[in-house]
């Protein structure tokens, strides 16, 4: 009989400092100086904006509120940056807030989560008792009065009321009868795309989506759909996805993406797979783990700042912990250089680590890891910092390795991001919106791989597609009489 032994993987942790309170003014200065120096080294390629970007921009500048959307891939989340580092020109940092409902979205734009923001506490429908909490705090009554413009990103997953909700209150604490308060408001997302996660109490005449607000129309002065689509370029695909978005699905269409895309074989173990439930993403990366037999090492968080805020600093993409080994497969998770393609939602695998030449007295670990990327690029990945900002003053920060393992990824966490490959596991896919979400992270076909598909998962919200037409409708009608 035959003695098999199998070897287990080791893990080598460090443990690593955390600082209560307000952060050292030192610090930040030293990361700043490296961050900047980091980026003075990236060669920035000049954007040339469309006409409706620019329409968008112009309007911004001129303090009109806005709500920007269109399809994924339009380039609403790089406008947004623009028009944020525009709005902090006109208005002061201290005196724009960005907000959005996740701490994933929030942290991609360097901003807080709208609740955090608004300081209302667990979400009620009761606009009194939030407003009461808002009164009861000093600091966010402080931010209400303060901010000049408030950019909201994803506003797909913000119920009506609470944005009704968040209207009165403006109104209530700034002493102002205009709506909002008085406060230019910066609205994007895209409706189709994931809905808002209704409250236990939600009742089927409860307000759902935030256009079904009562003050919805009156928030805004200008409402524009971004049409041209720069994720793809394969008009198939293109004409693909806007049908699996608005439910509108060209069966001939339906039967080429089954053909071409769907298969229950094996994928390359290199593509990312896509789930929609969290479980079976740990579940999947933890064994694929394991499965390389090498000794992990794991980076753990360090978190600065005040501690009513850092709570929110486990709501972003940086995990407390990340594990990984030689041969892992890894995402970067920040943009390191846009030049060289090394940005979030880059993927590749870890050949190695380096031993750490400066000490790092915020990230004391003494190894680092080596990554190759699928662009080709090889590299040591250093520790990065994330802020988390309430106006201009960092109130929270955390820094990590900027990588998490990338064998599977959630439907949730991808959205947003742009991916070579992807192999899509739709069996478990609920709700409207998942399916579009998954299938337009890719910018070909040749880079999609879908199982569980089944044509009753593409769901699409009957009153989000009458909001998209009914806009539309009124949008032609503008362009008629402006003519």
């Amino acid at each position: 009989m035959k003695i098999f032994a199998i070897a287990v993987a080791a893990y080598r942790k460090y443990s690593t400092k955390s600082y209560c309170g307000k952060p050292p003014n030192w610090i930040y200065s030293k990361l700043r100086k490296k961050d900047k120096a980091k980026e003075s080294k990236q060669r920035k390629p000049r954007i040339r904006w469309t006409d409706e970007q620019n329409s968008i921009l112009d309007a911004v500048s001129q303090g009109r509120s806005v709500f920007i959307t269109g399809s994924a891939g339009t380039g609403k989340t790089l406008l947004l940056k623009e028009v944020i580092k525009q709005l902090k020109k006109l208005c002061g940092p201290s005196r724009v807030s960005v907000t959005a409902p996740t701490g994933v979205a929030a942290w991609a734009l360097k901003g807080q989560t709208l609740h955090s923001f608004a300081g209302i506490g667990v979400h009620t429908d009761d606009p009194e008792e939030m407003l009461d909490r808002v009164l009861s705090s000093d600091r966010a009554c402080k931010r209400w009065n303060k901010v000049r413009a408030l950019v909201i990103d994803e506003i797909s997953m913000i119920d009506g009321n609470l944005f009704d909700s968040l209207e009165y209150i403006a109104r209530e604490v700034r002493g102002e009868e205009l709506i909002w308060g008085g406060i230019q408001l910066i609205v994007s997302g895209d409706f189709f795309q994931l809905p808002p996660v209704p409250n236990r109490n939600f009742s089927q005449g409860d307000v759902k989506f935030a256009f079904e607000a009562k003050c919805w129309n009156g928030s805004f002065d200008v409402q524009i759909e971004l049409t041209k689509i720069f994720r793809q370029s394969d008009f198939l695909l293109i004409k693909l996805l806007q049908g699996i978005r608005t439910g509108e699905t060209d069966p001939q269409d339906l039967e080429f993406l089954e053909k071409s895309c769907v298969s229950e074989s094996e994928c390359d173990p290199s593509v990312v797979q896509l789930f929609p439930l969290n479980k079976d993403v740990e579940k999947v990366n933890q064994e694929r783990l394991r499965s390389l037999k090498k000794e992990v090492v794991v980076y753990t968080a360090v978190d600065g700042g005040e501690n009513s805020w850092r709570r929110q600093l486990s709501q972003g993409m940086a995990p407390n912990e990340v594990s990984i080994c030689e041969g892992a497969r890894v995402m970067l998770i920040k943009n390191l250089n846009t030049w060289k393609g090394l940005v979030n939602g880059t993927t590749g695998e870890v050949v190695g680590f380096s031993q750490a030449e400066d000490y790092d007295e915020i990230f004391p670990h003494p190894l680092l890891p080596i990554v190759k990327f699928d662009s080709g690029v090889t590299m040591v990945v250093e520790p990065e910092l994330w802020t988390l900002m309430d106006g201009d003053e960092v109130v929270a920060w955390r820094k990590q390795i900027p990588l998490i393992l990338s064998w599977a990824l959630s439907i949730h966490k991808c959205q947003g991001m742009t991916l070579e490959r992807v192999h899509t596991n739709l069996a478990k896919a609920f709700g409207c919106g998942m399916v579009y979400v998954a299938l337009s992270r890719v910018r070909s076909l040749e880079g999609l791989h879908l199982s569980g598909f089944s044509r009753s998962k593409i769901l699409a919200d009957p009153k989000v597609s009458q909001f998209y037409r009914t806009f539309a409708l009124q949008h032609n009608n503008e362009d008629v009489d402006a003519s």
